[in-house]
C-alpha cells in the first residue's frame, strides 16, 4: 500500500478513536454508494454525524479540511441520503470534518462540526 494510503487509513483510525472518546457510537466506516464514500457515520444522542476525514503529513499545502470541495460535498449528501433511506432512519444529520495532521511524532486532530450545509 502506498504511503499516502497508509496515512489516510491511520487518520481514519485516529478519527474513530477520537469520536468514541467523545461519546459517539460508530455506526459504519467506509460506506460506499455509487461514486461516494463516507469515511465515518457516527451517532451521538439524536444526531447522525457524517464525518469526512482528511489527513495530511504536513500543513505545507494548507489545512486538511480545505481539500473538501463542492463536488465531494454533493457526493457525501447523496450517499448519506441513501444510507438514511435504506436504514429507514429519522435523525438529524450533520456533516463534519475531522482534520488530522502530523506534528513531529504526534498527530493533531481537529473536529469541525457542521463543517458544511447540504443543499
Amino acid at each position: 500500500m502506498a504511503d499516502h494510503n497508509e496515512l489516510g487509513k491511520l487518520g481514519e483510525e485516529l478519527a474513530v478513536g477520537f469520536l468514541q472518546r467523545a461519546g459517539y457510537d460508530i455506526l459504519q466506516t467506509n460506506f460506499v454508494f455509487q461514486k461516494a464514500e463516507i469515511d465515518i457515520i457516527a451517532q451521538k444522542a439524536d444526531i447522525l454525524a457524517v464525518v469526512e476525514v482528511k489527513t495530511r503529513s504536513s500543513l505545507d499545502f494548507g489545512n486538511p479540511q480545505d481539500f473538501v470541495n463542492p463536488k465531494k460535498i454533493k457526493l457525501l449528501v447523496k450517499a448519506m441520503d441513501q444510507y438514511v433511506t435504506e436504514n429507514n432512519l429519522d435523525f438529524e444529520v450533520r456533516f463534519d470534518i475531522i482534520s488530522v495532521h502530523k506534528n513531529g511524532k504526534d498527530f493533531i486532530i481537529e473536529h469541525l462540526e457542521d463543517a458544511f450545509y447540504h443543499f
